[in-house]
């Protein structure tokens, strides 16, 4: 028997057992599903977070009083600290205050921008006349500075002054979400309206270009005044603390930036040169690096979930392929009485199996892109197509039909060809 005729036999063969082909592909399908599925939604996730921190980009980085954890493990996030030196109880916990933050933006020289910011309330209420939100507002303090850092464009009016910082007016610049919902499409109309935040008057300077959001957070529902306003206003919490963004013109000379404001900022905050810091520098891909390692377990997940299935299906492929072997004993001892060797058996049967396995691939990669391009959506990201798990699971259900079909293919081609043609 040729190659061709060989496989010619394998596929009627396959497609005259519609039903138990039909199952195995379905078993075999939804374990591609799986891991190409989750991997898709993975990709589009870290497509997402890629675009939502990298604000201030790869030349920034955020200086904290104490770890910024996202609740995160950040154990293999490199820390940017010097030796291993005794903290000072009296200095632990202590928060960056306005003089101390002031302080530093004075004192650093190097060529950088400089924000200084301070969080309000994540549960504002912005209202208009007979309009209100939802208490899911959130106020940032900062400075003329604060945009930029932060990845924000101003689209019509302006961005906050050093006076409106310095003078602590009622002044504000508006997300485009507040913008929309207040004054429709236009982002000119709002400038110069007064709105009311938690109740207290607002004059809107400027509105802010859409950023889009992450994991169901909008980074447009928000409002950005001075930092003087916030501690005026919203935030009576004693550990209020503020953060001081920096963003350097060069990537290359972010290192000596961090050294330097580490350097700065220890007398500040009052520290002896064998006390360790009371304060935390992140680099703007700390946050990055964290999720994408905490991605990873779930990417790990999906291979188990996957492999798991597979492994079933291969257990039923197997069963298949021996209940073939034994319905056919007499079509295989015919075979042989004409000439066809035991390779041409073995070939038969293998083929059979990788067919069956190969088809099942087929319609799992592509249930897996659609599931997981469903997930992109809602996440508003391009379309994703993993080529590397695509490719993956294709090579894997290969092996698989391959294993599955290597011990019914040996059983078929040992058979006594005088017995198998008495087979009843």
């Amino acid at each position: 028997m040729k190659l061709r005729d060989t496989l010619s036999l394998a596929f009627r063969t396959v497609r005259s057992n519609r039903l138990r082909t039909g199952i195995t592909v379905a078993i075999i399908a939804f374990g591609i599903m799986a891991l190409v599925g989750i991997n898709t939604a993975i990709d589009a996730m870290k497509q997402k977070f890629m675009e939502s921190f990298s604000a201030m980009g790869a030349n920034g980085f955020t200086i904290h009083f104490r770890e910024w954890n996202m609740g995160f493990d950040r154990s293999s996030v490199k820390s940017e600290k010097k030796g291993q030196r005794k903290l000072k109880k009296s200095n632990a916990g202590k928060p960056i205050t306005k003089n101390q933050a002031e302080t530093f933006e004075e004192r650093f020289k190097y060529p950088a921008k400089i924000s200084l910011t301070m969080f309000g309330v994540p549960d504002g209420v912005v209202s208009l006349g007979d309009k209100k939100t939802n208490p899911t507002v959130r106020v940032y303090g900062g400075d003329p500075n604060w945009v930029d850092l932060n990845g924000y464009n101003v689209v019509a009016g302006r961005n906050l002054n050093d006076l409106d910082v310095q003078s602590g007016r009622n002044v504000c610049v508006l997300g485009s979400d507040l913008a929309a919902r207040f004054f429709g499409s236009d982002p000119n109309r709002p400038v110069e309206k007064v709105i009311r935040v938690n109740g207290l008057p607002f004059r809107v300077v400027g509105v802010l270009d859409s950023k889009g959001s992450t994991l169901g957070m909008s980074w447009d529902n928000m409002i950005l005044t001075s930092y003087n306003n916030v501690r005026r206003f919203f935030n009576s919490n004693p550990n209020a603390s503020f953060s001081i963004l920096v963003k350097v013109t060069d990537v290359r000379t972010i290192d000596g930036a961090i050294d330097q404001a580490e350097g700065i900022l220890r007398p500040i905050r009052q520290l002896a040169v064998t006390e360790d810091n009371n304060f935390y520098i992140d680099k703007s891909d700390s946050g990055v690096a964290m999720l994408m390692r905490n991605l990873s377990f779930i990417t790990l997940s999906a291979v188990l979930i996957g492999v798991i299935t597979l492994v079933g299906a291969a257990v039923g492929l197997m069963n298949i392929m021996l209940v073939s072997v034994t319905e056919r004993t007499k079509e295989i001892g015919l075979i042989k009485a004409i000439g066809g060797r035991q390779r041409n058996v073995r070939q038969q049967f293998l083929f059979e199996s990788v067919l069956i396995s190969l088809i099942g691939a087929g319609f799992g990669v592509v249930l897996g892109v659609i599931v997981g391009n469903s997930f992109s959506l809602i996440l508003h990201t391009g379309f994703v197509v993993p080529w590397a798990w695509l490719l993956g699971g294709i090579v894997l259900c290969t092996i698989v039909g391959l294993l599955a079909g290597l011990y019914p293919s040996l059983k078929a081609s040992k058979l006594n060809p005088i017995e198998a043609l008495r087979y009843e």
